[in-house]
């Protein structure tokens, strides 16, 4: 990626190391004492982009909701890392590309989200988020949770090392923002409680290679206006895309897979979305719901 001299997005709630609003300390309690084989859960489930709220609702259940957080843009990175300049770099590249989709294909501006960096624990409207967790995107309050740490799992865990890989999971999440924006978050939530499990599953896949998709788009826009990607970036996000497929990771993880438990897609999956976005840059309403629904599941 060429970083130098991008400009950083101002949607940044830094609460790394206790600043912002959003932190705690370890003596707070927090959104609830879920057990192992829960936190397993949402561990692949955060990793892999999606929304934990469900999870983490069920794990809670009986305990008071965690208070929400009244989170404000810190207005840029306190402490700029190249991992964090990389996610502040991609945030804006992102508000800059949608701020002009938007509006074109959609007849409404863009709603830009806040990313929250923070370390080792915090919380947001959907729940308790750790380092542990990875990445995800609360619909509750908008806004995208990340703890930088994630960047070396991700180059140790999962071999999918350099800046865009990262600069991919970003775009992922901007993807279920627009998603949620636009409807398609919701259009899920409410299938998914008037199916069987494998069912509510299959939508679930469905909503994860959308996003994928809609990364890939803005990886089109961004190779081609903004000056951004380097010689080797695509292939640092299809790695990624790949490695955190769910047959890839249940491989890894367990020694062998189970179709009907995929939430997110297989990797040949999110790589085959990630790069029909990418080549192709539609972002249009109609080529959305094709790829929402059009998928071979």
């Amino acid at each position: 990626m060429r970083l130098e001299g991008k400009e950083g997005s101002k949607n940044i709630d830094d609460r790394r190391g206790g600043r912002g609003g959003g932190g705690f300390s370890r003596g707070t309690k927090t959104a609830g004492g879920f057990g192992l084989g829960t936190l397993l859960i949402i561990i692949v489930v955060m990793l892999l982009g999606g929304d934990p709220s469900e999870y983490l609702g069920a794990a809670n259940s009986g305990a008071s909701a965690p208070a929400q957080t009244q989170t404000q843009s810190q207005g840029g990175i306190v402490e700029n890392t190249p991992n964090a300049q990389i996610v502040s770099v991609t945030l804006r590249e992102n508000e800059k590309i949608w701020g002009q989709i938007f509006p074109k294909e959609y007849g409404r501006n863009y709603a830009e989200p806040v990313l929250v960096l923070f370390e080792g624990e915090d919380r947001s409207a959907c729940g308790y988020a750790s380092a542990a967790t990875g990445p995800f995107y609360c619909p509750a309050d908008q806004q995208i949770y990340i703890d930088l740490s994630f960047a070396d799992l991700l180059r140790k865990r999962f071999r999918a090392p350099g800046d865009f890989a990262l600069a991919y999971v970003v775009s992922h999440e901007v993807g279920h923002h627009i998603q949620n924006q636009l409807g398609y978050s919701q259009q899920v939530s409410q299938a998914r409680r008037r199916m069987r499990e494998a069912d509510a599953n299959a939508m679930s896949v469905r909503l994860e290679l959308q996003a994928d998709y809609i990364a890939g788009v803005w990886a089109y826009y961004a190779d081609r206006y903004s000056d951004l990607l380097s010689e080797g970036d695509i292939e640092e996000a299809i790695k990624a895309a790949s490695a955190i497929g769910d047959d890839t990771i249940q491989k890894q993880s367990q020694g062998y897979v189970v179709p009907d438990s995929f939430t997110h897609g297989t990797s040949e999956q999110r790589v085959k979305y990630f790069y029909a976005g990418y080549q192709s840059g539609d972002a249009s309403k109609k080529t959305l719901d094709y790829f929402f629904s059009a998928q071979e599941l």
